[in-house]
């Protein structure tokens, strides 16, 4: 067995003859090396661990500005600059598209289904034809827009719920990209409160593709949602052009000190819990909460400038649940710069990552709709309020469906969402590919030649 000895060990060529021998004192100073380090250290590890998180917080979750004033998009998982290109389907290009844009018959104009809160559906399929980020060629596409008015088209009588659901099936049949990638690639505008549901088929042949929809949830009708976090995007309601314009909207904002109301809530009660409370609350306290009883038809009827001139005399809008949990009042109160309290529990806001809506909003629970409600915003100092109106100012131009030429837009902040979901590989359970890197399918059938109308994925 090997003893120790005091004599120093030979280690060839990486020892000296003339090594110093290791003394206590040696011993102590290593040990406070050993001790220094390791809380130097922990110190590093806590200061890398929480400090960069709370500043990246504060730079990507707050609104940023560039030199010319634009919103700026956080670089972390959006890039630079936006470099995607998307190939817009012509109507003449499949059949049935028409149908999906005009009704059976052709009797829908796009002149009516720009009007009201689902014009998003025509503005953004005419913005995407106007924009540089438009190509013609499919084989260079990161992303295919399927134009659709299915919400214009159905409330108008062109097509109905069965027609709808059969002639996108005929539709997405006849598109030899969207089986390519089982539909990851392609992009649909659901603009109403229920979402991609006026597809009933939706669950079955676009679940995976990319939803632009103002409404992240509809479990209260449906057993399932049809937004997904993750792939879909949440848009902005279409706010009224007369308001958004550039230059001076039709109706001003008034100064806090002029407006009448503490806060309103200009809509229909449509036998929805929350809505009921607050007109009851109003009822209890008429000085402090509007809520006229609205007419959609008739003499009475409220005109586009009559409700506006309302909603501008309240220092908050009151913006509850309806059909659904989105609500287009949210949208309009930033145009006549009353602060918005949301008051739908299951709300989905757009572009999360550039807005920080704590700072321009209010979310109160629906639960607690009630004289605390008025408490809590009577107890809000007016220079808190006229703070909170001037971020607004900021991040409205976002909820303005204009050119993505504009330094900040809805459809430019559309188009930011959609570069984070652009994949560069595509597949689906009906596409093969061999090992010279063609694309095939079932049937060994090279993508060149197929030929529509084809089995869905």
């Amino acid at each position: 067995m090997a003893s120790l000895s005091s004599k120093p060990r030979n280690f060839g060529a990486y020892s000296s003859h003339y090594a110093t021998p290791c003394t206590r004192t040696h011993q102590i100073g290593a040990l406070f090396l050993v001790v220094s380090t390791f809380f130097l250290t922990r110190l590093f590890d806590q200061w890398y661990s929480v400090s960069p998180a709370i500043d990246l917080h504060r730079t990507d979750s707050s609104v940023t500005t560039s030199d010319n004033g634009a919103l700026r998009w956080p670089e972390r998982g959006y890039g630079s600059h936006l470099s995607l290109k998307i190939y817009v389907y012509d109507e003449n290009e499949i059949d049935g598209l028409k149908e999906l844009m005009y009704g059976r018959d052709g009797g829908v104009k796009t002149a009516s289904c720009l009007k009201g809160q689902w014009g998003s559906q025509v503005k953004i399929h005419k913005l995407l034809m106007e924009s540089k980020f438009r190509t013609s060629k499919k084989e260079e596409a990161d992303l295919f827009f399927v134009p659709a008015y299915v919400k214009c088209v159905r409330m108008l009588g062109g097509l109905n719920d069965k027609e709808i659901n059969q002639t996108y099936v005929k539709v997405l049949s006849q598109m030899p990209y969207f089986r390519r990638s089982g539909g990851r690639d392609h992009i649909f505008v659901f603009p109403s409160g229920a979402g991609a549901h006026l597809f009933r088929s939706w669950s079955t042949f676009i679940n995976h593709s990319i939803i632009l929809t103002p409404e992240g949830d509809r479990t209260d009708k449906k057993d399932t949602t049809a937004f997904n976090t993750w792939k879909d995007i949440i848009i902005p309601g279409n706010v009224d052009d007369a308001m958004t314009r550039n230059g001076k909207p039709d109706v001003q904002p008034l100064p806090l000190s002029k407006r009448k109301y503490l806060a309103n809530y200009l809509g229909r009660a449509q036998g929805k819990a929350g809505r009921l409370k607050l007109i009851d609350l109003s009822k209890q306290y008429p000085d402090k909460l509007e809520c006229p009883d609205l007419k959609f038809s008739g003499t009475e009827k409220f005109g586009r400038t009559t409700y506006f001139e309302h909603l501008r005399n309240a220092k908050f809008c009151l913006a509850p649940r309806g059909e659904s949990s989105w609500t287009l009042r949210f949208y309009e109160s930033f145009f006549v710069e009353c602060v918005p309290v949301l008051l739908s529990d299951h709300a989905e806001l757009p572009f999360q990552n550039v807005i920080d809506y704590a700072q321009v909003s209010i979310k109160w629970p629906s639960s607690r709709i009630g004289a605390e409600l008025l408490d809590y915003l009577a107890s809000i100092p007016d220079r808190d309020i006229e703070e909170m109106i001037s971020r607004g100012r900021k991040i409205r131009c976002l909820f303005v469906y204009g050119p993505d030429s504009a330094t900040c837009s809805a459809v430019k902040g559309i188009l930011w969402e959609l570069q984070r979901k652009v994949r560069h590989f595509q597949q689906s359970t009906e596409t093969f590919w061999l090992h010279n890197g063609s694309f095939v399918n079932r049937e060994l059938v090279h993508f060149s030649s197929w030929r529509p109308p084809m089995p869905l994925p």
